[in-house]
């Protein structure tokens, strides 16, 4: 008998210990976007009195554990969304764990006729990866450009004389559209931002620490523009159309449009924009020449007229093909035609008192064109299980011919120089680039546990370039190709990935994820006519990554992230081409340049809508572009890139959001810190320089009464240093007044972009170090805006059904927007 009740009494105590539940699921938006850190709530099914609450992670999971027996109803909110409350339910013996899958959390909305309300997103928002740009959060969006948008971004440096971006205070930077790499050169990266319209943008990524599931390009990480994408059901569209005046005429217009149903997603946008621009350009300088008989002193005045068309059209494709299968289909077609008028006066004072004068008038034009298209199917195999593929195209082609007429004299009127190569009286160059890039990608997710996912993934890429490109010059009325600037380059590059990525709901306020990534890459470059292979490099590169969160309380939140990345050179950077500068300077390419290896580790503080980090990074090999050598006949200037022996930035970044009452709220960012580096082999000695950098913006937004907005932002640059080029410091405030109209009438903005025309990029040579031929010159590039501000007015509208369809409940009835992933 006691036997009998001793067995009883273990049996009920097993039946107690098992009846001892969790509690789990996921939360996504009804765009199947994650939810993160929305509310949790057990409730007794009696009273509906709180028995145990939790916050869903950065992926939208909530675990509830240790959930004694009973009945329970589950709660589960979010601000802007609406509460869902669940059927009653029980924990006991036998079903001890109850997990609810995924929920979609449906958009809180109240309408009022047409009117919906809804809540903005803040301007910057940072994540253990990087920073996030709410572009739409800003007034000045409409009528501005993606570039400019990028401009005012945090961190972020427009290099206005060569076209690059900095970030954090580092090249080396990728820029992604939609989560693909554009795999052209970074000067046709910002024409194509330049000629693009922000309105098409959703938003803009600042990617410091990217995980392992994103190429391991960009030593100093990865820009990443998300465009817009309408998931509203019905038609829906928006048209823009701006004009406005600076130096020269500008005019941009844009339209929207998507189709939304049950199973098929249809959209796409186009966009063509005309900019009619001049810049100046002042040097002073003093150099020993050979080329000029020694001791130079220089006064060189530039001035381009450029006239730019762009059209940017993309369309896509969402369609369901059942309850788990997802096919999609994207075309992005990007064109450029540019013409260039360029007038150029120098004054060569050969010392003691020989004066040349050199006088040149050059003629181009820039045309690209760039296709990328992209197919991919996602199949959902199980609950929290996805398998995905992806596959890509793209081409590049760009033809840049250019005239150049010249006159070289000296004081009595005479030609100088030998009336050959640079000094001929007529040149003409011409360069053509063809790029075809294929990727094929393949990524699986697995939901292993409630507090575990995997994410792993092979990726292949293949990239062929050929280009041709040289100067001819008139002589005794034939044109003659000069060897030292004929060039014609033929490269394969093959890049094999495969990374493997772990997430862990460590506990409710606690995530972390450990990813690596193992790159393999072969770059072969060689001359068509003459079979000489000009670089043949393979390397093999593992990369680690770590992002840490730590939810301190419901204000605080702790984060941590180290990723190792790489720059490779780019095309431009390797070949081998001269391109014409002046009578003493060409511009080349250096097929010796070896890639960038950077380890970042960042550490991050977030207090409510504040901002804190600081971030550390070490570059070995950075490339410096556009330095100066000498060339093998040692009487030229070759401007080039080179290797830099290392650089180390020690930063840090803070983002004070302020919202002083209903109507005004203000934004305030910086980012700053130590810059170290050091360069050897191509420069006369050896240099070193330590030195602080930094950026800054501000954003003051009003809401003004009958449907006035005033915007008010500005940022600043300070002094910073290419390699042995140091740049002063410049920035720009700009201003934006907005007019929406009633009765969905759409709106008008003014915008002005730099109002105390301070966009000035002052250069310096030879302040750091000794350079060849001894130069010291000065460097006044003055930008269109340092001229006049740049006016802009827009008007925009949008239109097409006004509510969501009860089936779809997307709630809102506003544009919700989604990232689409590579």
């Amino acid at each position: 008998m006691k036997t009998k009740a001793l067995c009883l009494n273990i049996l009920c105590f097993l039946l107690m210990q098992n009846a001892f539940g969790q509690i789990s699921g996921k939360l996504v938006t009804t765009d199947g976007k994650p939810l993160s850190f929305a509310n949790v709530l057990l409730l007794k099914a009696t009273d509906t009195s709180a028995v145990r609450s939790a916050q869903t992670n950065a992926d939208g999971i909530y675990l509830i554990e240790n959930t004694p027996v009973g009945n329970y109803k589950l709660r589960l909110s979010s601000i802007g969304y609406q509460t869902w409350d669940s059927p009653v339910f029980g924990i006991n013996a036998r079903t001890a764990n109850k997990n609810f899958g995924t929920t979609i959390m449906q958009e809180t909305t109240r309408q009022l006729g047409e009117v919906v309300i809804k809540a903005s997103k803040p301007l910057y928002q940072q994540r253990p990866d990087g920073m996030v740009v709410n572009v739409e959060s800003s007034l000045l969006t409409k009528g501005s450009s993606a570039l400019q948008v990028l401009e005012r971004s945090p961190g972020v440096v427009i290099d206005h004389r060569n076209n690059s971006i900095n970030l954090n205070g580092k090249s080396g930077v990728m820029v992604m559209m939609d989560g693909k790499l554009m795999r052209i050169p970074m000067d046709q990266v910002v024409n194509m931002l330049s000629g693009m319209s922000a309105a098409n943008i959703e938003k803009i990524e600042l990617l410091s620490t990217p995980p392992a599931g994103y190429d391991a390009e960009g030593s100093a990480g990865i820009i990443n523009i998300v465009t817009k994408k309408n998931k509203k059901q019905g038609t829906n569209g928006s048209f823009s159309a701006t004009g406005g005046y600076g130096w020269g005429e500008k005019g941009t217009a844009s339209f929207n449009l998507a189709h939304n149903t049950t199973n098929v997603n249809l959209y796409g946008f186009y966009t063509f924009s005309h900019d009619r621009t001049y810049t100046d350009l002042f040097i002073t300088s003093t150099q020993n020449m050979p080329f000029l008989g020694g001791n130079v002193a220089v006064v060189f005045n530039s001035h381009t007229k450029r006239v730019q068309n762009d059209h940017n059209a993309n369309i896509g494709a969402d369609i369901k093909l059942g309850s788990k299968t997802t096919l999609s289909g994207n075309i992005t077609y990007n064109s450029s035609n540019a013409d260039y008028t360029t007038t150029n006066h120098a004054l060569y004072n050969v010392l003691p008192d020989s004066l040349l004068t050199y006088d040149g008038l050059n003629t181009s034009q820039n045309s690209w064109n760039n296709l990328v298209s992209s197919v991919g199917i996602d199949q959902q195999i199980n609950t929290g299980e996805k398998l995905s593929f992806d596959a890509d195209y793209i081409y590049y082609h760009n033809d840049n011919p250019s005239q150049v007429q010249t006159t070289f004299v000296n004081k009595h009127g005479q030609v100088a120089g030998t009336n050959d190569s640079l000094n001929s009286p007529q040149q003409r160059g011409f360069a053509l680039t063809t790029i075809k890039v294929g990727v094929a990608k393949v990524n699986y997710t697995k939901q292993l546990s409630t507090k575990l996912k995997l994410e792993t993934g092979i990726k292949g890429t293949y990239t062929t370039s050929s280009s041709s490109s040289g100067l001819e010059s008139l002589l005794d009325n034939v044109w003659v190709k000069r060897t030292e600037s004929a060039n014609q380059i033929y490269m394969k590059e093959g890049i094999g990935a495969a990374y493997a990525s772990f997430n862990s709901q460590i506990s409710t306020s606690m995530n972390l994820t450990v990813g690596v990534r193992y790159e393999y890459s072969y770059t072969d470059m060689d001359d068509p006519n003459t079979g000489k292979s000009l670089v043949n490099r393979k390397l093999g590169v593992l990369f680690p990554s770590i992002l840490f969160s730590k939810k301190l309380n419901e204000n605080a939140e702790l984060q941590f992230s180290y990723s190792k990345r790489i720059n490779r050179p780019t095309y431009n950077d390797l070949a081998s081409y001269v391109g014409y500068s002046d009578p003493t300077a060409v511009y080349t390419g250096n097929p010796f340049l070896k890639p960038t290896i950077t380890n970042n580790i960042k550490l991050g503080y977030n207090y409510r809508d504040y901002s804190f980090s600081l971030l550390y990074s070490r570059d070995d090999n950075p490339i410096a572009r556009y330095q100066l050598s000498t060339g093998p006949s040692k009487d030229l200037l070759y401007i080039s890139p080179q290797n830099l022996s290392y650089q180390s930035n020690f930063t840090f970044q803070v983002n004070l959001p302020f919202k002083i009452n209903n109507w005004w709220d203000m934004t305030y960012s910086f980012t700053g810190g130590l810059s170290q580096f050091k360069g050897s082999g191509y420069s006369v000695f050896p240099f070193q320089k330590s030195y602080f950098i930094y950026t800054s913006n501000f954003n003051e937004s009003f809401k003004l009464p009958k449907k006035y907005s005033l915007e008010l932002s500005g940022w600043y640059n300070s002094q910073w240093y290419n390699g042995t080029t140091k740049i002063d410091g410049l920035g720009s405030l700009n201003a934006g007044i907005k007019k929406e109209l009633n009765n969905n009438g759409g709106s008008f903005q003014l915008s002005v972009a730099d109002i105390l025309r301070s966009i000035r990029v002052h250069v310096h040579y030879g302040t750091l170090t000794q350079e060849p031929f001894n130069i010291k010159s000065y460097v006044d590039v003055h930008t269109e805006s340092s001229k006049f501000p740049i006016i802009k007015l827009t008007y925009s509208k949008s239109f097409g059904s006004t509510r969501a369809s009860s089936q779809a409940k997307q709630g809102a009835g506003d544009e919700r927007d989604r990232l689409r992933k590579d």
